[in-house]
């Protein structure tokens, strides 16, 4: 129900959204909720586990109608983002920076109860990637300008603020102290720091610790995380023991050339995958995160920020996506702490007082059933069909460095047909490929090789009809009478 215009709803508005906002939160842990997914839990059951975890702050990619409706009443602390493909239209245009702005924040936050506790809107995600060549980069200040006004026309500039994401390649140097952004973006990240500053924004970015290690044969694999390394860094006065300190204080440096050294600093994202190369496990994922957990929360800081409160951090991310690119690598589908269907793959404290991970609840799984090779058959035909399933479904973990990598051929072929099976939601014909498969009922999976289950389809969002479930009840008896006095 979007709120009217009148006086007297505003007004309840505004007390209700300040409230929520009220509501401090003393863990700077957050998560990012991708949901680039075929296996997607219903966004209730999401809002569900984040809550049951005690986690109040969290990250979208868009602005997911389903899953703002669901964050609606929960208090949580929510970033929504305009993808880049939008930035364009947004920087040219006030009409459609208004109108996004109606459609995908203030229609949540400006309703009489249960408002979503939008924070944050991200323009744009990395969109100074290096990669990118530069495409979106013009486009950047202009969309800040129009959504900044479009806020203020929708009454939410004072309790929402724009940010900008930022990788980590925005900068560079050779010691945290001689931090510097790169020269062609000298003049954006000079107006961008000043835009922020002015509204009372963070500057948010991305370290990712594990993409060094990745990406470079010579990167010592102790330094990326927090259990003490041999190959320390001496800079000056300051010693860093760990790479995230080390990136951290990078930007600092860059933040301070540009004479916004006090400027808060938000990680939009951090975390460590768990399958689909070397280095990419549940083990290193656990040592990583919550060794970071630990180190956040401590007030330690960095050198260049010392005792600090805790750094908001957001964690990438909370589940796993087995529909993203592959570009970048296989282990892109599997950085979440939680497997697509909730489950929490190892233990971790995120220090909210609860304890380890706690897993989604009433879950709606498919039946126990999987697609797997047909014993009686000869497969030296089945390549084509394992091709074809493993472009529609995720096969990653079958790669060198991956959970299923020593299943054998009958085995990956099987994970392949499963895989395939489990998207198409359990259709029979969806595991005939041609005679060489079959549907068992006797689970698959092979030691740390899981032939996954997938989940079944959920219209019904809970959180938006349990905020509304008290005034239905209200109208019901309210109609009964009514209709008995007209009889």
């Amino acid at each position: 129900m979007v709120l009217s215009k009148s006086y007297n709803f505003s007004a309840v508005t505004v007390v209700v959204v300040l409230i929520v906002l009220a509501e401090t939160v003393e863990s700077g842990i957050g998560v990012n909720w991708g949901t680039v997914s075929n296996h997607r839990l219903s966004p209730s059951t999401v809002v569900d586990l984040l809550k049951d975890n005690k986690i109040h702050k969290v990250k979208l990619f868009d602005a997911d109608p389903d899953c703002l409706r669901a964050l609606m009443g929960s208090g949580i602390e929510v970033m929504v983002g305009v993808s880049n493909d939008l930035l364009a239209t947004l920087s040219s245009s006030v009409a459609a920076s208004d109108l996004w702005v109606s459609q995908n924040v203030s229609r949540y936050m400006m309703v009489k109860s249960n408002p979503a506790n939008i924070k944050y809107i991200a323009v744009g995600n990395e969109p100074f990637l290096a990669s990118y060549g530069g495409q979106f980069q013009s486009y950047v200040m202009p969309a800040l300008t129009n959504l900044q006004q479009s806020l203020a026309k929708a009454n939410v500039a004072l309790n929402v603020k724009l940010v900008v994401p930022c990788n980590a390649d925005a900068y560079e140097s050779s010691l945290p102290s001689q931090g510097a952004f790169r020269p062609e973006l000298s003049q954006i990240m000079t107006d961008l720091v000043t835009f922020l500053n002015s509204n009372g924004s963070p500057f948010i970015v991305n370290i990712y610790p594990f993409l060094s290690l990745y990406g470079n044969s010579d990167f010592p694999q102790d330094y990326a995380f927090f259990e003490g390394t041999t190959h320390s860094v001496t800079d000056g006065p300051n010693v860093y023991y760990n790479a995230f300190d080390g990136n951290y204080d990078t930007l600092v440096s860059a933040l301070t050339k540009l004479g916004y050294g006090n400027m808060p600093i938000v990680i939009g994202e951090v975390g460590w995958p768990t399958d689909g190369s070397v280095s990419a496990n549940v083990n290193f994922a656990r040592i990583f995160n919550q060794g970071l957990v630990d180190h956040v929360l401590s007030n330690q800081g960095t050198p260049l920020r010392p005792r600090q409160p805790p750094i908001d951090v957001y964690l990438f991310g909370l589940l796993d996506e087995e529909a993203k690119s592959v570009l970048p690598g296989s282990f892109e589908r599997h950085w979440g702490m939680f497997t697509f269907d909730g489950q929490a793959k190892y233990p971790l404290n995120l220090g909210s007082g609860i304890g380890l991970l706690k897993n989604a609840k009433d879950v709606d799984y498919l039946p126990a059933r999987w697609c797997v090779a047909d014993p009686s058959k000869d497969l030296s035909g089945a390549a084509d069909h394992f091709k074809l399933a493993c472009s529609v479904a995720d096969c990653t973990t079958l790669n060198y460095g991956g959970s299923c990598n020593d299943i054998g051929e009958r085995g990956n072929v099987s994970y392949a047909f499963n895989s395939y099976y489990q998207v198409k939601k359990q259709n029979s014909q969806s595991c005939e490929f041609d005679g060489f498969g079959i549907v068992t009922y006797l689970n698959p999976s092979m030691g740390q090789c899981k032939f996954l289950v997938g989940v079944a389809d959920r219209v019904v969002t809970k959180h938006y009809s349990a905020g509304l479930s008290l005034y239905s009840r209200f109208v019901i008896v309210w109609l009964l009478i009514f209709w008995g006095l007209m009889i």
